[in-house]
């Protein structure tokens, strides 16, 4: 998008600021409410990734980038006053709160007064540091959890792919995806291929952090993308993972984290 001339229309608040409300596209449930700045408003609609500002620690966020926990923005729209956005996400690992719920919106009122209505899908202590806390919306994901972590990402967008190739077309840019055959889908891939070479060739002639962010972020499209496609064929992604570990002689270790992942 390189006309900014729209971000001139969005209502900053005195600190720069704006709330931005991130919805599940499909379900249209709400999953958390962050901040964003111009510079962050604007890397979200040219990356189609979330990315906030932290008022804690003064700086941008892109959401998942230690945890890999990103949200995908199919959509972004400002409201009538031109002070608020909505993000219409898909939240990849299905956790978008620190206390590792799908929402951060998981209190109910009722007679009893607040009551949690939301199951806790992951322990915080199995995703955070220690050092987390002082920032709730980081997902910081332990080193000594990072393969069961990444076995359990594979398990979840594989039961993804298997939900979204009966979804209706309209309901998800995965469903589009499956609905509009293997062609697309493998153009998507050589697409997403291009970009991370790109980003790659981008990275190695100025090793910035900005340059490197692009890299990781291309290599995580390309990485979903051939997730799709290996559904498309009905292949767990999970097969991909063995056969990698049996090359290293590492079967056993991928076994273990499979079962601590479940």
């Amino acid at each position: 998008m390189n006309n900014m001339q729209w971000l001139d229309e969005v209502k900053f608040n005195e600190q720069g600021l704006i709330p931005a409300i991130a919805q599940h596209h499909h379900t249209g449930r709400i999953l958390m409410v962050a901040w964003m700045n111009r510079e962050a408003l604007a890397l979200t609609a040219e990356k189609k990734q979330a990315v906030y500002f932290s008022r804690s620690r003064q700086k941008l966020w892109h959401k998942g980038e230690e945890s890999g926990h990103f949200q995908t923005v199919h959509e972004i729209r400002l409201d009538c006053d031109a002070d608020v956005i909505v993000l219409q996400i898909e939240q990849h690992g299905g956790i978008a709160c620190h206390t590792g719920r799908e929402s951060c919106f998981y209190r109910k009122l009722t007679e009893n007064g607040w009551e949690i209505v939301d199951a806790q899908l992951k322990d915080p202590s199995e995703i955070y540091h220690n050092t987390a806390s002082s920032n709730p919306h980081t997902l910081a994901m332990s080193a000594s959890n990072a393969q069961a972590e990444s076995v359990e990402v594979l398990d979840y967008l594989g039961k993804m792919m298997i939900e979204r190739k009966a979804a209706d077309p309209e309901s998800s840019y995965v469903a589009k995806l499956y609905h509009k055959g293997l062609n697309k889908i493998l153009e998507k891939v050589g697409e997403e291929s291009v970009e991370t070479i790109i980003a790659a060739k981008d990275f190695a002639s100025h090793a910035s952090e900005d340059n490197k962010n692009d890299l990781i972020y291309e290599v995580a499209d390309l990485w979903f993308h051939s997730i799709v496609m290996l559904g498309y064929f009905d292949i767990d992604p999970q097969i991909v993972l063995n056969e990698l570990a049996r090359r290293q002689g590492l079967s056993g270790l991928v076994e273990k984290a499979n079962r601590a992942a479940h």
